[in-house]
């Protein structure tokens, strides 16, 4: 990415949402990325990985004005997405530099539940609204160091970017004091053989042309801020679980493993396409297995998946793991969350344990109530 955005000033964020495990946060911290958070506790986290405030970008959505104002006390970069609170908070600190994050309106990206800078979107300001923004700034004598927009997940055509390009350059030039932009992200990923993925080089050209022409208009030089995140980490990823059953119906072949929704919901929440392989027995015979979890209601990862000759006790690797998976594990069922290991130059690295039964109970608090008489 580096290479493909020939651009005097440019800074790579890491969307940390998709994979938040401190040694990940500190590996791409060594390779230059800065983070882009969503909540407070993200902050917490990319300030302990050693990322310094200036390289942390808070992009928060319907919080309170009151976690807003702990990112403040952290010294982090703010990015406001709606009117309300870019007006108490100019209120309440003119003198902090802000973002704003505009909604272009712009429908993008392969799915609608991925899709966040369309017109019926809960994120973002409307560009529509530049006027009451202007006003507010006015008002507050807000220094406004940022404009930001994320149009969706998922984009192949570099023409989307320019499309929401235009609309950010004809904000931005009303702006005398901006040290960057930012195109956010959404970039594509491949999820099986053959599958489209985003021309990186190709979108670096001709973003990077247009950004040349941006800034001589604007007259300096400001950064170029891109946010992936699933885009840096999804293929780097790999989820392994263990066969429990081999389930024939009159119409289909289950393969039940000992994982479910609660490890890996992308499937049953965006529908998401995820590669399944069989790594105890790669050169068997194919057949068609319907691959299902644990979870005790409809918790599907593939349907008519032609894998080789599965059998009980087999590893499957399900792929395109790295992002959104672990970050939206949940301990539903009451199931334990699983281990993570990290490899690096072929060394690999338990950096999160797998949990536990006091796991479970630590935050609970029995309350012994006293027995109910039955009348």
């Amino acid at each position: 990415m580096v290479n493909a955005f020939q651009v005097p000033k440019l800074q790579l964020l890491d969307a940390c949402k998709a994979l938040s495990n401190i040694n990940i946060l500190r590996y791409l911290r060594q390779l230059g990325a800065g983070l882009d958070t969503v909540s407070i506790q993200e902050v917490e986290m990319g300030l302990h990985a050693g990322f310094s405030p200036q390289d942390i970008v808070y992009t928060p959505n319907c919080v309170s004005l009151e976690e807003i104002e702990e990112a403040v006390a952290l010294g982090v970069r703010i990015n406001i997405d709606n009117t309300s609170i870019l007006e108490q908070f100019g209120q309440a600190h003119p003198n902090y530099p802000v973002c704003i994050r505009i909604n272009p309106h712009i429908m993008a990206g392969l799915n609608a539940k991925t899709a966040v800078g369309h017109i019926d979107s809960k994120f973002g300001i409307s560009f529509h609204q530049m006027p009451l923004v202007h006003r507010i700034v006015k008002a507050t004598g807000l220094t406004i160091e940022g404009i930001h927009m994320h149009t969706g997940s998922g984009i192949l055509d570099a023409g989307v970017f320019l499309q929401g390009a235009e609309i950010l350059f004809s904000i931005a030039k009303d702006f005398p004091d901006l040290t960057y932009l930012d195109f956010g992200s959404g970039f594509k990923v491949p999820y099986r053989d053959g599958d489209a993925e985003t021309d990186i080089e190709d979108l670096g050209e001709k973003i990077s042309e247009r950004f040349h022409a941006f800034c001589q208009e604007y007259g300096r030089d400001i950064t170029l801020t891109f946010e992936p995140g699933k885009y840096l980490v999804s293929e780097a990823g790999y989820f392994f679980t263990r066969v429990n059953v081999i389930k024939q119906t009159t119409s289909t072949v289950f393969a039940g493993l000992d994982s479910g929704l609660n490890h890996l919901i992308r499937p049953m929440l965006y529908d998401a396409y995820h590669e399944i392989s069989n790594v105890s027995r790669p050169m068997g015979k194919p057949r068609f297995y319907t691959v299902v979890g644990y979870i005790c209601e409809t918790d599907t990862f593939g349907i008519n998946r032609r894998i080789p000759d599965i059998q009980e006790g087999d590893v499957l690797a399900i792929h395109n793991a790295g992002a959104y998976c672990y970050s939206m594990a949940s301990n539903y069922n009451s199931r334990f969350r699983p281990a993570e290991v990290m490899v690096h130059n072929g060394q690999a690295h338990l950096i999160r344990q797998r949990e536990k039964m006091e796991d479970l109970m630590r935050n609970q608090i029995e309350v012994h109530l006293p027995e109910m008489v039955r009348k």
